[in-house]
């Protein structure tokens, strides 16, 4: 995986933590929401932890959030991790 890809999944953990948090859920709430569990959204969550997520993943997290999926793609500047 490239440094820059990298970053953007670091980027979409940060803006699932930020709408989960704007939703007041704990993680274990929105893990069992969207049928995942809460250590896989620990790590999608952590900047230091690079985990990819799927598109199915990303569509039932915005679906829990009731937003467009694409907020959760949208960057506003995206530095690549060294």
């Amino acid at each position: 995986m490239n440094n820059l890809d990298k970053s953007r999944y670091v980027q979409i953990g940060l803006k699932i933590a930020y709408y989960r948090k704007l939703n007041n859920w704990t993680q274990e709430k929105l893990a069992e929401k969207i049928g995942i569990s809460p250590g896989y959204l620990s790590q999608v969550e952590t900047p230091s932890f690079i985990q990819p997520i799927s598109l199915a993943t990303l569509f039932a997290l915005a679906d829990a959030f009731q937003i467009p999926p694409y907020k959760l793609l949208q960057f506003d500047d995206i530095k690549e991790i060294p």
